[in-house]
């Protein structure tokens, strides 16, 4: 941090009060702090020193945290604001990158599930909320890809906010090995097959690491463990999950079946998206059975460790799912069987026939339901018009958007087709514009340095004026317009008024001696002062000056009165 201080308390880029240690984390330290212009609370975090000398590295960073900050969703966390400037270091002053986010008051998921194991209601709770802000991140383009107990953080009235998105990428794209990218990350047990192989990743990367999260607050343990990351990444990649119940027989068949379906190896078999991936949970938490494929793609996904080639067991495995156990080498008389399903076919007709006449009810209510109609980039009102022809409800959010204009729906929650029960209320969230930027401070910055603080932002610099300041290095910005602290659109224009490098220096000659010094001294000019001994006594009047009008800074200037020849 730049050597400013407001009252003993460090300040980050003149605008941010440093204050308390909050954590530190494979790639940047945590601390509490003020925003200044704002008077909000606010978590910053400035990048660790090691890291920040990869200028590949900080370029992503400062890109990655910019698109994170056009996410404004209740369970993900705002990145209001992010830069670099001049702190102090073990190896002296060093411009680090650093970003500022929303300050959530509450815990990790991490430091909560170490107090105690949550509930699996609660647990299933916290993985809705985390699936909900993946498919907000996920429809903007935006893959999170480190999705962890630590990236997850509870308030005290149990909101669940996802934070670190885009930050994970600026990492992972950085680092060439998979060891390097567990040191920053801190883990490889949430690792997606395709992160552990090097391959790109999509928005079912996302999926399987929270798949592995469900796992790790079910069972209190996460899938696979070993000695290294690269043992952990080997088995993601080749190995079967156990299914939770087998550690926790309090595990439903349901969510067994939605979690190792949420890790399959082959992300095409796997949940496709966060809100397919949602439902199955909301169902398997209700004690329903989802339906997630046909039986082969069941019996694959189980039999198979996502590698060409299978184990000796797993094709016995295999082998024995296909034929349905017929190798036998003591097996009962055919007869037996063929009478076994008899019997059961007809217990099974004589229950219906029973519940028919004896316990249906005499009224059947049939559900009427709606489809959810596409109201993306319709306005407020069309959309309205169209949910009350669909007889289903609406409540209205508000979300920055830089393509949609302000006042039209940037999309509905649940989505377009989705089918709902007449009444339900649909969620639209509705444009508020595109996301606004302040434009910065300027203080003691060079023109050049200004340009790339304006580029950070997003802005860019439009005309530049110069003018004449006696106190003012050359090229040092002196004004801008708009102010800094205005919000304005980004790829705004700024313009920009510098320091020429030049004074002008007035005439003031004829003036009395300490009038004439105290005018010059006002424009932080500090002439020389002489006598003129060849004159006639005039009360100190000046006669004479070295030099007038535009002159470079520093300038010597003389002047001289006359003190009468006596």
């Amino acid at each position: 941090m730049t050597d400013t201080t407001t009252g003993g308390a460090r300040m980050l880029a003149g605008r941010y009060t440093i204050g308390e240690y909050i954590g530190q984390g494979g790639m940047s330290t945590v601390y509490s702090g003020t925003d200044t212009k704002l008077g909000r609370r606010v978590a910053i975090k400035v990048m660790r020193a090691n890291l920040a000398g990869d200028d590949q590295f900080r370029t992503r960073f400062r890109q990655e945290a910019q698109s994170a900050s056009r996410l404004a969703h209740p369970s993900i966390v705002r990145v209001l604001d992010a830069g670099d400037d001049l702190i102090q270091t073990g190896e002296g002053p060093q411009r680090l990158p650093f970003i500022v986010m929303e300050y959530v008051d509450g815990q990790n998921l991490r430091e909560l599930a170490s107090q105690e194991r949550l509930s699996i209601p609660e647990a299933c709770r916290v993985v809705d909320a985390v699936l909900n802000a993946l498919e907000y991140s996920h429809r903007a383009g935006i893959v999170h890809r480190d999705i962890k107990p630590a990236n997850i953080m509870i308030t005290r009235n149990g909101q669940v906010k996802v934070m670190d998105f885009g930050i994970a990428r600026a990492v992972s794209e950085t680092s060439s090995t998979v060891q390097q990218t567990t040191a920053i990350l801190g883990t490889a047990a949430y690792f997606s097959p395709e992160q552990a192989k090097g391959e790109t990743v999509d928005a079912r990367t996302d999926l399987y690491s929270t798949g592995v999260l469900l796992y790790e607050l079910l069972t209190g343990d996460v899938p696979f463990r070993g000695d290294t990351a690269v043992a952990v990444a080997y088995q993601h990649v080749s190995e079967r999950p156990e299914s939770p119940s087998a550690r926790n027989p309090e595990v439903s068949p349901a969510l067994d079946r939605v979690i190792l379906h949420a890790l399959a190896k082959d992300r095409a078999r796997r949940f496709q998206s966060a809100s397919e991936f949602r439902e199955a949970l909301r169902l398997a938490a209700d004690g329903v059975m989802p339906q997630l494929g046909d039986e082969g793609e069941q019996t694959n996904v189980l039999f198979t460790s996502g590698s060409e080639s299978a184990s000796e067991s797993e094709l016995a495995l295999r082998r024995l799912a296909e034929t349905g156990g017929a190798t036998r080498s003591h097996s009962r008389p055919p007869v037996m069987w063929v009478w076994a399903a008899i019997l059961t076919v007809v217990a099974v007709i004589a229950a219906v026939i029973f519940w028919v006449l004896a316990l249906a009810p005499k009224e059947i209510t049939v559900q009427t339901t709606r489809a959810v109609p596409d109201l993306v980039n319709l306005t407020e009102e069309a959309a309205v018009t169209a949910l009350q022809g669909a007889e289903l409800t609406w409540k209205v959010e508000e979300a920055t958007d830089e393509e949609i204009e302000e006042g039209r729906v940037v999309s509905s929650e649940p989505e377009a087709g989705a089918l709902v029960a007449m009444g339900t209320s649909i969620t639209l969230v509705v444009s508020s514009g595109p996301s606004m930027v302040e434009v910065p401070d300027f203080n003691l910055m060079t023109l050049k340095e200004y340009t790339a603080a304006l580029k950070d932002l997003g802005l860019e610099v439009g005309s530049v004026k110069k003018k004449d300041d006696p106190s003012s290095a050359k090229n040092t910005v002196l004004k801008t317009k708009p102010a800094p602290g205005k919000s304005v659109v980004p790829g705004s224009d700024i313009q920009v008024t510098v320091a020429s490098g030049k004074m002008t220096v007035p005439s003031v000659i004829g003036q009395q001696v300490n009038v004439g010094r105290q005018i010059l001294e006002a424009l932080q000019i500090y002439p020389t002062i002489t006598t003129d001994t060849n004159c006639a006594f005039n009360g100190g009047i000046i006669t004479r000056q070295s030099v007038v009008g535009k002159q470079k800074l520093g300038v010597a200037v003389e002047i001289a009165y006359c003190a009468g020849n006596s």
